[in-house]
Formats: structure tokens, C-alpha cells, sequence
């Protein structure tokens, strides 16, 4: 039996409060100042157990396919995500990767020939808002590269997320196979430079492997698999509204289990993007009112399966 659209949504809001936790384990549990490291750690065993799972492996253009794909969202975002957790206070980097959502808004009026509405950029603005109350009071200094290094990963997950609901995936593979393909690319992206840049792996207490094995198992492998085939089922903007979950959970952690304060000030901007976030959540309205079909089925809704993205292969 199909999922109905509320399980699914709720299924994939799983995703990003997993993400949420990031920020904790990376500062209390990891080595320190090894950014590429951890996304390794993370990104490459997870694409194997689950490509070991799957026994899919891409054909044809979709080699091309998943190595783009698992550059944007794993091998450049995971780096870029550590590097800025490294370099600023946990929340701070959430600010940019709240802007998100306004990301996905625009590239997807871009490759997916889907119009902004005043209702999705002002929801987007909101959650923006509402998640920088949450997070600035205590943000500390800011540091360049790690505003960078954020903005860099939001720009790359926004991208990512927008092709693969434009590129959807071949007939008869399943989000499993799709998450396979993206995570053990971005792994083996990630494997060379994380050599030569910060040399041979660090020496690993418990906290540490137990915080690797978190983040490769339900951060990752789990996490992601729900959040690409909620892209399948959900359109791009609705999926990525479901992100202020992340850093609304790193606050709540932080408060919880790391002694921070969540004052009115941070309680009202959890309730705006709180609020923010259901909004987004409602179906776009298409021109017959139809809620976005499965990207599964892209090949048969006339839309080629190349790399083409300008002019008519952009129009569904």
C-alpha cells in the first residue's frame, strides 16, 4: 500500500532532525579539526552498505548522473558542512543553511520550470528569520571561511536537491539504489583529498567510533535514503522546507543535553520556523491542482533522460 502524503512528509522530517544532531556529535565527540575525515567516514561506508544492499549499479549516462550527485549533496557538501561546524558555533552555520529553501525557490524556477510563488518565498523568508533568532544570540564571532564554508554547502545541497528531482531516476531503480549511487560517489570524491590534505586517519578513542558509527548508520545511510525518496514523492521546495528542522533540533539538544539557554527571543524564532516549515508543507498547485507525481516516473512523463539543462528539457 502507497504511503499517504502526511507519512511521507513525516518520514522524511526524519532526515533533517537527524542532521540535527550533527552539530553535537562533531564538537563532542569527534576529533578535532579533521573536516574531510569525518565526511569520509560518514559519506563512504554508508554508499557501500547500502550499494551492497541495493546490487544496482548505474548504467549509462547515469554514471555521469551520480557522480554530479554525489559531488553536490555528499563529496562537496559534507566537507564544506564539517569545515563551517569546525569554525563557528553550532547554530551559527544553520543560519545559512536556513536560506535554503529560497536556494531550492530559485534553481527551481531555473531547471525545473516551476514559477516562484509569493507564498513559498515569503514562507522561506520567514523560516530564515525564524532560525537566525534561534541561533545569532549566541553565535560569538564570526569566522570568514566557516560563513563561507556554510554558504558554499547550502548552495551545493540546494543544487543537488533540485537535480535530482529534475534528473529523477532510471525505471525499476529505487531511492535505495539512487542513495547508494550519490553517497559511495561523494565517498570516493572524498577519499583522495582527505589523504593528501590531512594525511592518514586519526587515532580513534570510543566516544569517536561510536560517534562515526552514528553519523555513517542513521545519519547517513538511513537519513538520506528517506530524504531522496521523499524528493520522489514530494516536490523540491516541499522537501527542502522540511531543512529548519535540522537546526531547530540543534537547538533543542543544545539546550537539552549542553547546558545553552533558549530565551523568549530564540523560543519565538523556533516558533516561526516551526511554523514556517508546515507552511511549506502544503501541495503546489499546478495548473489542474495536481500535487507533483514520483520522479520515478519521469521517463514517462516525456521528459528525456539526458543532461540537457536548458531550454525545452527543462519544461515537464
Amino acid at each position: 500500500m502507497a504511503a499517504t502524503r502526511p507519512t511521507v512528509i513525516a518520514l522524511t522530517a526524519l532526515a533533517p532532525v537527524s542532521w540535527g544532531t550533527t552539530y553535537a556529535v562533531t564538537t563532542e565527540f569527534l576529533p578535532p579539526d579533521r573536516p574531510l575525515f569525518t565526511a569520509l567516514a560518514r559519506a563512504l561506508p554508508a554508499g557501500l552498505l547500502l550499494l551492497a544492499l541495493s546490487r544496482v549499479l548505474p548504467r549509462g549516462v547515469w554514471w555521469v548522473k551520480a557522480a554530479v550527485l554525489g559531488a553536490l549533496n555528499i563529496g562537496a557538501f559534507f566537507p564544506l558542512l564539517f569545515l563551517s561546524a569546525y569554525r563557528m558555533p553550532g547554530g551559527m552555520a544553520a543560519v545559512v543553511g536556513s536560506l535554503g529553501p529560497l536556494l531550492v525557490v530559485g534553481l527551481s524556477t531555473l531547471l525545473l520550470g516551476q514559477r516562484p510563488t509569493a507564498r513559498s518565498v515569503l514562507t522561506g523568508a520567514v523560516a530564515a528569520f525564524g532560525v537566525s533568532l534561534v541561533v545569532l544570540e549566541a553565535a560569538g564571532t564570526l569566522d570568514a571561511l566557516g560563513v563561507l564554508a556554510a554558504v558554499a554547502a547550502t548552495a551545493s545541497m540546494s543544487a543537488g536537491t533540485v537535480l535530482t528531482q529534475r534528473w529523477g531516476r532510471p525505471d525499476g531503480v529505487g531511492p535505495l539504489a539512487l542513495t547508494s549511487w550519490q553517497l559511495t560517489a561523494g565517498g570516493l570524491l572524498l577519499a583522495p583529498l582527505a589523504l593528501l590534505v590531512e594525511g592518514a586517519p586519526p587515532a580513534l578513542d570510543g566516544p569517536a567510533i561510536g560517534g562515526y558509527l552514528y553519523l555513517a548508520l542513521a545519519n547517513t545511510a538511513l537519513a538520506y535514503w528517506l530524504w531522496f525518496r521523499g524528493i520522489g514523492r514530494l516536490s523540491a521546495t516541499q522537501v527542502t522546507f522540511l531543512g529548519p528542522l535540522s537546526p531547530l533540533t540543534a537547538a533543542v539538544i543544545g539546550w537539552a543535553a549542553l547546558g545553552e539557554a533558549l530565551g523568549p527571543v530564540q523560543l519565538v524564532g523556533m516558533a516561526l520556523a516551526f511554523g514556517a516549515t508546515l507552511a511549506g508543507q502544503r501541495a503546489p498547485r499546478g495548473r489542474r491542482g495536481a500535487t507533483p507525481e514520483p520522479f520515478s516516473l519521469a521517463s514517462k512523463n516525456g521528459r528525456k533522460d539526458s543532461m540537457d539543462l536548458t531550454g525545452p528539457a527543462l519544461r515537464r
